[in-house]
């Protein structure tokens, strides 16, 4: 239990989150833009469909919704990730699932901090996509080494933030003016900089081998590359992205577009070309894209057996395009996407029907007598109406999507091919613990929701 005069680590979670936004919406003003268009978006469907109103008010997802966010941050060495789930678990963030991202083409391998349980993740939804670099996927020894060389020079955190961290992990929290600082020197690591920490043809050598081998490396600390806002209607925004000034990439990531949505689907804009000044120019004159803005909307998370039908269907559809999806091809993939899907069911009764989403389970005010009860299974009491259900929020990501934005944002001669080389061991010996299953925790949730209506009916017996 947290000391009285302690800040919750839910709460300084919600202040980091606000903090981030401002500062990236001060640095990317399209960020803005974007936040506007999504505000304008939720409002209309919110306005449009009552049922999908009534579901955020009754499972409280409409309180979290204004406040949603993922950021994504890439790091260089173990140091580095270790130390950011340090300072993550100071509020309340935990590493959950692995992502490895090197068989799409990119050298990293990845985890998601957030928070784990759902009374945490009404507060603040906050999560950071967290990537780390894998420089043995660099086949230039020389340049291999010169990239540790430049990674072991800096220090990508400010003392006052380690000093903070530290006091957390030996008190047990921070009190109020600790945590108001803490989010005020731990926004540091995720600032932009416009000054390389290499020479301009150093870069080049770094953004040949790879584009975010060059982000990762070239500069001073692992700035924030996106902040993702939640949309309740992803095709509105892509489709009026264009008249706000803001060019979407080609194809929303993740499932084709259905009644009930399911896990996530995400789409973006292109990376901005900014300034930057190289170690060898007295001027800023080189430029560097990395920073990009994206949307999402969430759907429902899936057991096991319903992500193996998803991974089934998305690859077939891919291997029936025979190409990275792009503008060129774009009307086709969406099509054979939609063509696929047609076998996933596109109701949540005929979901859980199949045990492939997970739910949360809520008591109707209708009576239910004792004897009932006894002799009721869950299905006899949602087919009674005493309870009803609601699908459980996918908290997590998507490694195909994922690495389709980077790859969105990093260009096609971006798509290096590194084969399967997946080392979790090799990750979670980095991070300094293991990553949490995901599925798992749903699976939890969902247990805990069964529980609670259940021992809330033998009460009102």
């Amino acid at each position: 239990m947290n000391h009285p005069s302690f800040v919750s680590p839910d709460l300084i979670r919600q202040r980091f989150s606000r903090a981030m936004s401002d500062m990236y919406r001060e640095e990317v003003p399209l960020y803005g833009a974007l936040m506007e268009l999504v505000e304008q978006t939720n409002r209309h469907v919110l306005d449009s469909n009552p049922l999908i109103a009534q579901q955020l008010v009754s499972t409280g997802e409409i309180e979290r919704l204004d406040l949603e966010r993922h950021g994504a941050i890439r790091v260089g060495t173990a140091q580095e990730l270790a130390t950011l789930a340090r300072l993550f678990a100071v509020m309340g963030m935990q590493p959950v699932g692995y992502y490895d991202l090197s068989p799409a083409g990119v050298p990293v391998h990845s985890t998601a901090f957030r928070a784990v349980h759902e009374a945490a993740l009404q507060v603040s939804p906050f999560r950071v996509f967290t990537s780390l670099l894998r420089l043995e996927l660099i086949d230039d020894v020389e340049l291999r080494a010169f990239a540790q060389s430049v990674l072991d020079q800096r220090s990508i955190f400010t003392p006052a933030a380690l000093s903070l961290i530290e006091r957390s992990e030996t008190l047990g929290g921070l009190t109020e003016q600790e945590a108001d600082e803490f989010v005020e020197q731990a926004l540091e690591t995720f600032r932009w900089h416009h000054s390389a920490t290499v020479t301009a043809e150093q870069y080049q050598q770094l953004s040949a081998q790879h584009r975010l081998i060059a982000d990762v490396v070239a500069f001073k600390g692992p700035h924030i590359n996106h902040l993702t806002p939640r949309t309740l209607d992803i095709d509105i925004v892509q489709a009026q992205m264009p008249a706000h000034g803001i060019t979407p990439k080609a194809v929303i990531e993740g499932p084709p577009r259905r009644q009930c949505p399911i896990l996530l689907r995400q789409t973006s804009f292109k990376a901005l070309d900014e300034p930057i000044a190289f170690t060898d120019q007295h001027q800023t004159r080189g430029s560097h894209s990395a920073r990009f803005g994206e949307i999402e909307q969430r759907g429902a998370a899936l057991t096991p057996k319903g992500r193996a039908l998803y991974d089934r269907l998305l690859n077939a559809a891919r291997d029936e395009l025979k190409d990275f999806p792009s503008e060129a091809n774009a009307a086709r993939y969406n099509a054979l996407m939609t063509q696929h899907f047609s076998e996933f069911p596109d109701t949540w009764e005929g979901m859980r029907h199949q045990g492939l989403a997970y739910f949360r389970y809520f008591v109707t005010e209708k009576n239910l007598d004792s004897n009932t009860l006894k002799s009721s299974t869950l299905d006899d009491l949602l087919s009674g109406g005493y309870l009803r259900l609601e699908p459980l929020v996918y908290e997590d990501f998507l490694p195909v999507s994922a690495a389709g934005i980077f790859q969105s944002n990093l260009g096609d001669a971006a798509q290096t091919h590194y084969g399967v080389h997946s080392n979790q061991h090799a990750f979670e010996t980095a991070l300094g613990r293991s990553t949490l299953d995901e599925l798992a925790l749903y699976e939890e949730c969902q247990q805990r929701s069964i529980e609670h209506c259940l021992a809330t009916l033998g009460k009102c017996l």
